[in-house]
C-alpha cells in the first residue's frame, strides 16, 4: 500500500469528507430505525433467558464482533447483569472452563460461520447451556444452533466497498444496549444500584449518598444542649468542623457556629450552650444524594450539614470538603 503525499485540503476535499461522513451516518441511522421497528422475534425470550440465568452471561466473538462483544459484556455487568467476555480462540485452549452450567452464552458473528466459535457452541450443547446468537444470517450455522436468534436486518454496510463492518457492528452494539436496558427495567435497576457498580471517577461521585461521606460516632462534634461553653469551644476546635451540634437525648436541638460565637461574645463563657445556638439547623437525611447536599451547602452558603434520621436524631455531619474530595461538583 502506497501512501499519497500530504497536501493542503482543497474546499472540494473538505466537502467530500463531510459528504462521506453524512452518508455513513445516514445509512447507519436508517438501519437503526429499521431495527427499532423490526426487533428480532426472539428478543423478549432472550431477555427472559438472561433473567433466569443463575450465573453470568458469557459473551464471545472474533474480530470486530469481539470488540463489540466486550462492550456489550461491560454494559451488562455495569447495569446489574453479571457478564464476562471470553475470547473464542482462548476458549478452545482452556478458557471453556470459565463457562459453567449456570451461565448463558451470547455469541456474535455477522456471518454466523465464525470457525473460532465452534468449540463454545459445542460446549453449550454438551452442558445444556442456553445460547443466544447474534448474526445477519438467519440460516447460518451459529443461528441454527442458537436457542434464541437475534437476527440483524439485511442492511448495507456503510463503507464504500461494502465490506468493512460498519452498519452491522453499529446494529450489534445497539442491540446489546437494548438488551441491557430491557434487563435493567425488568430488574428495577435504580440509580443507587448504578452507583454500586460505578464507585470511581466523577460518575461514581455523583451517585454517592450523604451516608457514604459523612462523619459519625466519635468524630461527631456533638454535646448535650446544656454543656458549658468551655466544652463547646473544645469540641469546635478539636473535631475540626468549626461547629458544635447540640442534642437532647440524641435529638438535635441546635448548632453553634463561629457566627454564633461572634454574636454572643458578651458573657459568652457564663452561658449554657443552647443559649448561644442557632435553633432548628439545616439537616439532611443519610440517603440524600451527594450532589443535592452540595447544592444545599452552596445555596445556604454553609460549610457543614447535619445528618439526621427519622425523628431528627443525629447520625452524622458532612463537611463541604468531604464532597469536594470525593469529586462531587
Amino acid at each position: 500500500m502506497h501512501s499519497q503525499p500530504m497536501t493542503d485540503p482543497t474546499p472540494e476535499d473538505s466537502a467530500n469528507s463531510i459528504a462521506a461522513a453524512q452518508k455513513v451516518l445516514g445509512i447507519e441511522a436508517d438501519a437503526l430505525r429499521y431495527l427499532a421497528e423490526n426487533l428480532p422475534a426472539d428478543f423478549a425470550a432472550a431477555v427472559e433467558t438472561v433473567l433466569a440465568c443463575k450465573g453470568r452471561v458469557i459473551v464471545s466473538g472474533i474480530g470486530k464482533s469481539g470488540h463489540i462483544g466486550r462492550k456489550i459484556a461491560a454494559t451488562l455487568a455495569s447495569t446489574g447483569t453479571p457478564a464476562y467476555f471470553v475470547h473464542a480462540t482462548e476458549a478452545s485452549h482452556g478458557d471453556l472452563g470459565m463457562i459453567g452450567s449456570d451461565d448463558a452464552c451470547l455469541l456474535i458473528s455477522n456471518s454466523g460461520e465464525t470457525a473460532e466459535l465452534r468449540d463454545i457452541v459445542y460446549h453449550t450443547q454438551r452442558f445444556s447451556i442456553p445460547m443466544i446468537g447474534i448474526s445477519s444470517k438467519a440460516d447460518s450455522t451459529l443461528m441454527k444452533a442458537a436457542d434464541h436468534r437475534l437476527t440483524l436486518p439485511a442492511c448495507p454496510e456503510a463503507c464504500p466497498i461494502g465490506l468493512a463492518p460498519t452498519t452491522s457492528t453499529t446494529l450489534t452494539l445497539a442491540l446489546g444496549d437494548a438488551l441491557a436496558v430491557a434487563l435493567m427495567e425488568r430488574r428495577g435497576f435504580a440509580p443507587k444500584d448504578f452507583g454500586v457498580y460505578h464507585p470511581g471517577g466523577k460518575l461514581g461521585a455523583q451517585m454517592r449518598s450523604v451516608a457514604d461521606l459523612m462523619h459519625s460516632g466519635d468524630a461527631l462534634p456533638a454535646l448535650d444542649e446544656n454543656a458549658p461553653m468551655a466544652d463547646v469551644l473544645l469540641a469546635m476546635t478539636s473535631k475540626g468542623f468549626g461547629v458544635c451540634v447540640l442534642t437532647r437525648d440524641g435529638i438535635i436541638s441546635g448548632i453553634i457556629t463561629d457566627g454564633d460565637l461572634r454574636r454572643n461574645m458578651d458573657g459568652l463563657m457564663e452561658r449554657r450552650a443552647l443559649d448561644v445556638a442557632t435553633k432548628q439547623p439545616i439537616t439532611v437525611a443519610p440517603d440524600c444524594s451527594a450532589p443535592e447536599a452540595l447544592a444545599i451547602l452552596n445555596g445556604r452558603k454553609r460549610t457543614v450539614l447535619i445528618v439526621a434520621e427519622e425523628g431528627n436524631r443525629l447520625v452524622g455531619v458532612l463537611h463541604l470538603h468531604d464532597l469536594l474530595r470525593a469529586g462531587v461538583v
